[in-house]
């Protein structure tokens, strides 16, 4: 049987971006997000905002390598980057005096990684 790959243009590039990134700076936290991106649409993350605020210290940056949904609230301010954002989730999040970042935002911020948390 023929392995699925994603079809929609802006994960693939994404997919591209992360393992291209993770050479370069070899980082293998950018592979680990690339390869859980690209599992099957039914084993993709999707993260509620109160696994965030459970999980996440003051301050701290958070990868969610899928989506992040709006449900649950968030306490204190965390920079939280993921390929999607439900709109409410970003509201709450900058709500919280957090940030919401792109993959390419936050490896261009941090390109090894480090002190980067994955939850999904």
């Amino acid at each position: 049987m023929k392995k699925a790959n994603p079809t929609n243009p802006e994960l693939v590039n994404a997919i591209r971006f992360l393992k291209k990134s993770a050479k370069e700076n070899d980082a293998k936290i950018w592979r680990k997000i690339a390869d859980a991106l690209s599992r099957t649409r039914r084993k993709r993350i999707a993260v509620n905002l109160s696994r965030v605020n459970r999980y996440a210290k003051n301050g701290e940056t958070v990868v969610v390598p899928g989506k992040v949904l709006a449900a649950g609230e968030v306490n204190h301010p965390v920079i939280v980057s993921a390929f999607a954002f439900s709109h409410m989730a970003m509201i709450k999040i900058e709500k919280a005096k957090g940030k919401c970042l792109s993959y390419a935002e936050l490896v261009k911020k941090n390109p090894k990684g480090t002190g980067v948390r994955i939850i999904g």
